[in-house]
């Protein structure tokens, strides 16, 4: 093992041309962000024919959780030939480029996967690892070093000749491991290859660090962008909640009292008169506007879930008979799949009783003139393992303009409805750990609705858990979630 650290003094015209070929390497390490094809461009640029330099390079990288070096990318000469240069040829404002399709080649070739498939500790024990890492040094070596060393295996593995290994610093950090070599000729690496080769690591290691740091930059503003809509929704419905509280107080009383004596009207009036229709008419709207305030105050409330123990199948079962006379009356034909069994998870039975009772509902409302209902039930392997509700109508689908909208508040596409009956289903599948979707089938719509399976899974709880009583007074295991923002 060689220390090629020294600094390396050529002649005037070799100096020339390696400070071209640095510039065009610095060119093209600034030419982009991404730290994906910054990499490609990297390895691409150190075994391109143009350059004149390996013929394959690899880049490791650290892993600080694991205390590994990670196989990042392996690249090939045959597959950096088609890296372009761009700009100006014969000047300094010349540089790399490489299209997504020579990366998807790069990628998917097996030297890459064997690349990407390799883990080094870091503190095995091997001096390579040794020197690199944490001494910082450019080290030159030939197979005879190496090839019965057994500390580590990936050099007899990877490495079939000459090859150098150097450090990626940045920020005054190894951050990783990049190696080069010559398998195709077998050529020797030159000290003056060794000698470029570790003043483009330089500045390929801020590069990629400061990619890195990008890409950091660019989650934590996503999720504040996430956290400030989540914020505003959250104000939007705390208004909402309050408007609703303060509309429901003024009109409950009166309601109830138009209600009663329309009630008391339609009673003392004859059938058949022009007076007991407009009675009716008045008894059935006050209805309908009952149920809308009684939907809405059920939005505005916070929840308050007692999570025990139940199956969904029972559930969708008990569901669907207490829909037996709108089905029935539809003339819509349910097939169920795979509902018998055993699927436990842990929720509220009344809660998600809702959910279903209102997926069920709008399906019988969607096909008026009749038509095909599918139940199904399947497992998702996790983790967490999850069980996911199929309901599927024939009922002609949601305009694909309002599939982004049919779970906000007060959106609704009946004529008569109030837009809560999905915004509450969602917000109960969301409070139980779960996932609504809903898309389109050839011939209706589908909802998807998603909980993890009580078996095996950690719920994050909060409170005390207990017994307790469930709504038939039955004692139940009974445990409190916490409800999630």
């Amino acid at each position: 093992m060689t220390d090629w650290s020294t600094p390396h003094h050529a002649g005037a015209d070799e100096r020339i041309s390696e400070l071209t070929l640095l510039y065009q390497f610095s060119n093209t390490l600034l030419s982009t962000i991404r730290l994906n094809k910054l990499i490609h461009l990297s390895l691409s640029a150190l075994t391109a024919r143009s350059s004149g330099l390996f013929e394959r390079s690899m880049l490791f990288l650290r892993n600080e959780k694991s205390a590994m070096l990670q196989g990042m990318l392996g690249v090939t000469r045959l597959f950096s030939e088609e890296l372009q240069i761009v700009g100006d040829q014969d000047g300094l404002g010349s540089r790399w480029e490489i299209s997504d399709e020579v990366i998807a080649l790069q990628r998917s070739s097996d030297f890459c996967a064997q690349i990407r498939a390799t883990r080094i500790e870091i503190d095995c024990g091997c001096p390579l690892i040794k020197r690199v890492m944490n001494e910082r040094t450019l080290c030159y070596l030939d197979d005879l070093v190496c090839r019965h060393c057994s500390t580590c295996h990936f050099i007899r593995r990877l490495c079939d000749s000459y090859f150098a290994a150097v450090p990626l610093i940045a920020r005054n950090s190894t951050i990783g491991i990049i190696i080069v070599d010559n398998p195709e000729s077998g050529n020797e690496i030159s000290r003056s290859q060794l000698h470029f080769l570790q003043l483009f690591t330089s500045q390929a290691g801020m590069a990629i660090e400061n990619s890195m740091l990008y890409n950091r930059i660019e989650d934590a503003n996503a999720n504040l962008r996430d956290a400030r809509e989540r914020l505003l929704h959250g104000e939007r419905m705390a208004a909402i909640g309050e408007m609703t509280a303060n509309l429901a107080h003024e009109l409950k009383n009166p309601i109830i009292t138009i209600g009663g004596f329309a009630g008391r009207l339609l009673k003392a009036l004859p059938e058949e008169t022009r007076e007991h229709r407009y009675a009716d008419t008045i008894v059935t709207e006050v209805q309908r506007l009952e149920k809308m305030l009684a939907d809405t105050l059920a939005f505005s409330r916070k929840p308050t879930i007692c999570f025990s123990e139940c199956d969904a199948g029972e559930i969708i079962q008990d569901s669907l008979s207490s829909c037996a006379t709108a089905l029935e009356d539809g003339n819509i034909v349910v097939k169920l799949a795979n509902v018998t069994g055993s699927w436990p998870i842990l929720g509220d039975p009344y809660q998600l009783k809702q959910v279903f009772l209102n997926l069920i509902l709008n399906a019988c409302d969607a096909m008026p003139d009749g038509g095909h209902l599918s139940v199904s039930l399947d497992k998702l392997p996790g983790p967490p393992s999850s069980v996911r509700v199929n309901i599927e109508d024939s009922g002609g689908g949601v305009p694909k303009d309002m599939l982004a909208h049919i779970f906000s508040p007060f959106f609704t596409t009946k004529q008569h409805g109030t837009g809560l009956g999905l915004a509450i289903a969602n917000r109960i599948v969301l409070n139980h750990y779960g996932i609504i979707e809903a898309s389109n089938s050839g011939q209706g719509a589908v909802f998807r609705v998603t909980f993890p399976l009580a078996e095996g899974n950690t719920f994050p709880l909060s409170g005390a858990s207990g017994a307790g009583n469930d709504r038939e007074g039955n004692q139940k295991r009974r445990l409190t979630l916490p409800v999630p923002a």
